[in-house]
């Protein structure tokens, strides 16, 4: 495009967009290329008072609106949701000839092969460089810097409000005293308090929103359209102070871990949590940082962490979209043609080898463990480590052990066998074990 003036339409003044006002505000210039960035028209929920000035700009009630309108170049959705207000005005912008920069990840995992058809048949861009990991560059680096490479894999931490939780989760431990009875209920709160977490945090500790982030990069690394339905999704909302403990008394850390792997058996997306041993990079990830493996076939493992969301770091990533259109820089939106792309399908679990954490909780009674150990001996599951360690109130004896590489739907029905055991108070809890 070489010199020129970019002209912008942003919808959604949130922590996003009211960084990337400001951001444009005192620096229109920064792309590299030259040119200007000019704010046009604004459009959120309302006009309320905010900590920037936006007298200036055009204000839109309808987001869609915006999206169309004449004078504006590109169309910089922040507003969020897979659906209602963000596909329709994407959808607009886009059929208007209209180049679309987006944080919105939901929005593309679940229907991103429709919108990238779109954007090619109006030979218009569609971007999202801060759709995953805010300002850490894992877009770039998947879908630019690791094009000539096979990639294998992908995997890490894609949400910092469940990494803050779990964080401070097993900091309780080390600070004495009574540890609260529902110790995430706690520490979700106070990430409720500060800002960490969402009033309504189903999206995040559900999982979802990881699972929405790998999706867009197993779509990137693995040519394919992406396919929200196929990614398998649990969240860290049943994880439960005690096996943080025998986690950490195991030598190992829980995260929530994302991961999608190319396989014979096809491409397998998955958000689970995960015990990462002590010192490895992921369980060494805290807060509210995200981290991410990427392993190509020819440059080896690649390690990349970094602020996941705020306002600075994310909207710093939807500029840097601004300046790749600044430069005329065009490519498919998930690498290849969308009429080519066909959405990856689940794996079998059958298909699937996973090493895992098996927490029980069993009666005070001899013959207990030999129980346990006959019946995963009779379900072909092999026991790596064993722990039986007494918790005060924990209502019967905790005993947790680590299996080796087992298939996952072998697994599963062991633990369906050791739940109808009669010494078992509880259906036991498992865990998967990073495979990174």
């Amino acid at each position: 495009m070489g010199q020129q003036t970019l002209r912008v339409g942003i919808a959604g003044l949130g922590t996003v967009g009211g960084g990337l006002v400001k951001m444009l505000q005192k620096r229109p210039d920064f792309a590299p290329a030259g040119g200007v960035v000019e704010i046009v028209g604004v459009c959120a929920r309302s006009k309320a008072a905010r900590n920037f000035d936006i007298s200036r700009y055009r204000w839109f009630d309808d987001p869609v609106a915006l999206a169309g309108d004449p004078d504006i170049d590109v169309f910089v959705e922040l507003m969020g949701g897979s659906d209602g207000p963000a596909k329709a005005a994407v959808e607009k912008a886009l059929s208007s000839g209209k180049h679309v920069v987006t944080a919105n990840k939901a929005l593309l995992a679940v229907h991103g092969a429709a919108l990238a058809a779109l954007a090619e048949a109006n030979d218009v861009s569609l971007l999202f460089e801060a759709a995953v990991m805010g300002g850490t560059p894992a877009i770039k680096l998947v879908r630019e810097a690791m094009v000539a490479d096979e990639i294998r894999s992908v995997a890490g931490i894609l949400n910092g409000t469940c990494n803050y939780i779990l964080t401070e989760m097993e900091a309780l431990l080390d600070q004495g005293g009574q540890a609260p009875k529902d110790a995430f209920g706690a520490v979700l709160a106070e990430a409720q308090r500060i800002g960490y977490a969402e009033a309504d945090p189903t999206t995040d500790v559900g999982g979802f929103d990881a699972a929405h982030k790998i999706t867009i990069l197993a779509a990137l690394a693995f040519n394919c359209a992406p396919n929200f339905e196929a990614a398998e999704i649990e969240g860290i909302d049943q994880v439960e102070l005690l096996d943080i403990k025998l986690a950490r008394d195991l030598g190992y850390r829980i995260r929530l871990v994302a991961s999608a792997t190319r396989s014979d058996s096809g491409v397998s997306v998955r958000v689970h949590p995960s015990l990462a041993p002590l010192g490895h990079p992921l369980a060494e990830t805290k807060g509210g940082l995200n981290a991410l493996f990427i392993e190509g076939k020819t440059i080896g493992r690649i390690f990349i962490q970094g602020a996941g969301a705020g306002e600075g770091p994310t909207a710093a990533a939807v500029a840097a979209d601004l300046a790749d259109l600044m430069t005329g820089a065009r490519r498919p939106v998930f690498q290849a043609p969308a009429a080519t792309l066909t959405p990856f399908s689940a794996v079998d679990a059958a298909h699937t080898m996973t090493r895992a954490y098996l927490r029980m909780l069993v009666k005070d009674q001899p013959g207990v463990i030999a129980a346990v150990s006959e019946t995963l001996a009779e379900a072909n599951v092999s026991i790596d480590s064993f722990l039986q360690k007494p918790v005060q109130d924990a209502g019967g004896v905790p005993i947790v052990l680590t299996t080796h590489a087992t298939p996952e739907s072998v697994l599963l029905d062991a633990v369906r066998r050791i739940e109808a055991l009669p010494v078992v108070l509880e259906r036991p809890k498992m865990l998967r074990i990073a495979q990174i």
